[in-house]
């Protein structure tokens, strides 16, 4: 009976593969008639700074977007045809860098920006997203459902900015972190230890944080504007790493944040595949029977990756006003938290593919903050619902089949 589920539930899969593959094709064809009927109408040269105040790489915007336009009807019909196999997501990230850098030369035509800036500014916003999906990651590979992590993450926020104002950085972090922790606890304590939907318990954290935040934001610091205003941290050149040409102005000239977040991700991908710990984890999230069967204490597991989890979204909440705004503001995390969900779901619960969806929705939102200072007459409203509907285009059409950790919010009984 098992195998016959089991060949039921690939031949579903197979199905939902070709079908995922299909609408892939026939995005690159909708990309092509985009690139070819709107990116083409805007004659001039786009310059892209390489570096700062330096090397300027010029691109005829016309002749860019013919070009890119006719690579998608080829990448669309190779797909449609017999499609990429393991290359696809490779293929996929290289025809959303064309589709980019045509509506950035469309959009910059006759002008010039830094993109090397807008670049740095994608991994520096990237930062609360892998962040977020991290803990995201170390919950649900448990085998809980975290949806509370736009929570953690607000709150994070308003508890750093006003420990940072009364201290230190260092201490408004911890603070932060506590935070994180505590909203952590509480998930954990209704979701492992009362059983109730973990899916119900997340949003109410979300919304509890959002209310709390939002009231105290308006009764105490709008009064003690002292308790909300502090000085960032200044990004941290790498010696040697930062003088690499182009990348090490990217990458290596940022803030501890993002270089927390990069060690964060290095740290949980050997973890979770290398370690005792990792296995344990994903068992608890597969099987979670048969991993307490072979002695794995999994209710202290959950509660314990759960902890942590809430201690790395806090850290991601105070990158708002101790890593770049200064301050806090109501709902300051716009969202992030969410995006950090779908970011999971992109990198299929992996911190590698969560740091790659991270800087893709990063990416989006560096773009629109760009776009805004030139006159492209695309209203502003649009643009600041790109970020979002990325999101939604990517989750729903491009990241094939995501199968997630099949415990994942399932409560444990260890009788």
């Amino acid at each position: 009976m098992n195998q016959v589920n089991q060949v039921a539930e690939s031949l579903v899969l197979s199905a939902e593969q070709k079908k995922r593959a299909r609408n892939v094709g026939f995005a690159y064809l909708g990309l092509a008639v985009i690139t070819m009927l709107v990116f083409s109408r805007r004659p001039g040269d786009a310059g892209f700074r390489l570096t700062e105040g330096g090397a300027l790489l010029t691109l005829p915007a016309q002749q860019i977007a013919w070009i890119f336009g006719l690579v998608f009807v080829g990448l669309g019909s190779a797909q449609l045809w017999r499609g990429f196999g393991k290359i696809s997501n490779i293929v996929l990230a290289l025809a959303t860098a064309m589709f980019v850098m045509s509506f950035l030369s469309w959009a910059t035509a006759g002008e010039s920006f830094s993109l090397v800036g807008m670049l740095q500014d994608t991994v520096a916003r990237s930062v609360p997203i892998t962040l977020g999906a991290l803990g995201g990651i170390l919950c649900e590979r448990s085998g809980v459902i975290n949806i509370a992590i736009e929570g953690m993450l607000l709150a994070g926020a308003f508890t750093g900015a006003v420990g940072a104002s009364l201290t230190n950085l260092w201490f408004g972090t911890v603070i932060a972190v506590l935070t994180g922790v505590l909203l952590a606890w509480i998930l954990g304590v209704f979701s492992i230890k009362y059983r109730v939907d973990q899916v119900i318990v997340g949003f109410a954290i979300n919304f509890f944080a959002l209310g709390i935040t939002s009231f105290l934001s308006f009764r105490v610091l709008v009064p003690n504007p002292d308790y909300n205003s502090l000085v960032p941290v200044m990004p941290i050149s790498v010696p040697l790493l930062s003088k690499i040409p182009f990348i090490g102005q990217i990458f290596f000239v940022q803030t501890i944040f993002v270089y927390f977040s990069f060690a964060a991700v290095a740290l949980l991908t050997w973890s979770m595949y290398r370690t005792r710990w990792g296995l344990r984890t994903r068992a608890a999230g597969e099987y979670p029977k048969a991993a307490g069967t072979l002695g794995v204490d999994v209710i202290k597991l959950r509660y314990r990756n759960l902890l942590i989890a809430g201690a790395v979204a806090g850290i991601g909440g105070a990158w708002w006003p101790i890593g770049t705004v200064g301050r806090f503001d109501q709902n300051i995390t716009g969202g992030r938290g969410f995006i950090a969900l779908a970011a999971v779901i992109f990198g299929r619960w992996h911190p590698v593919g969560a740091f790659s969806g991270a800087l893709v929705f990063a990416l989006a939102e560096a773009v629109r903050l760009k776009i805004g200072n030139f006159d492209t007459g695309i209203p502003s409203e649009f643009l600041l619902m790109a970020p979002y509907f990325v999101t939604l285009v990517v989750v729903a059409g491009f990241v094939g089949v995501s199968r997630a950790p099949k415990a994942a919010g399932q409560p444990y009984d260890e009788q």
